[in-house]
């Protein structure tokens, strides 16, 4: 019995893998079950066993992207010994993680509430983490005595921009490189070395 149960964990959490890709690929407002189950190879009642409808099956989705992207993150994160490197790597990570969702993905994100809701949660989520991490700087001494709030909540304003295209639009650049160039000016201006 456990190993059927094992099995079904695994073939969940396969499936939804699967329609991330599918969703960040593709967005999700135009897609039905019908078409979410051709596109994945799978039957509409293996889809309606993870969810009782194509709205919460999309809010599971996205529920599990923020949630294994926040793992890969945090995994990162905790390599690092360096402050000024934790703070870089968590906000390269977090562009990372993103880079792969499309402009349809991002615009049906925003204009659902629900999904709306889980990335701002999620967005509150990361600036409390960058504060975290640089508060946790200031106190070694390897950042400047800064507003560590402040700070990430110019990180945060910045990362909001970078997730919503505005940044690629106004810059050309993309989304990782705008997380590494943020990454830079944000750790470079708190670096205790620096001023």
């Amino acid at each position: 019995m456990s190993d059927n149960t094992g099995f079904a964990t695994r073939r969940r959490g396969d499936v939804f893998d699967a329609l991330v890709r599918l969703l960040l690929s593709e967005g999700f407002a135009h897609l039905g079950v019908a078409e979410l189950a051709s596109a994945l190879r799978c039957s509409k009642s293996t889809l309606y066993t993870l969810a009782g409808s194509k709205e919460q099956l999309v809010v599971k989705t996205v529920t599990h992207f923020f949630r294994v992207a926040t793992d890969q993150v945090e995994a990162r994160v905790a390599l690092e010994l360096d402050a000024r490197a934790k703070v870089i790597t968590y906000l390269i990570a977090v562009g990372d993680a993103l880079a792969p969702a499309s402009d349809a993905f991002m615009t049906d994100l925003h204009a659902y509430e629900p999904t709306r809701e889980l990335y701002e949660r999620n967005t509150a989520a990361a600036t409390g983490r960058v504060t975290e991490l640089i508060a946790a700087g200031v106190a070694t001494g390897a950042f400047r005595d800064v507003n560590a709030a402040f700070a990430a909540d110019l990180a945060a304003s910045v990362m909001s921009r970078i997730q919503r295209r505005d940044v690629a639009v106004t810059t050309g650049l993309d989304d990782a490189e705008a997380y590494r160039q943020l990454a830079s000016i944000l750790t470079g201006g708190i670096d205790a070395r620096g001023g």
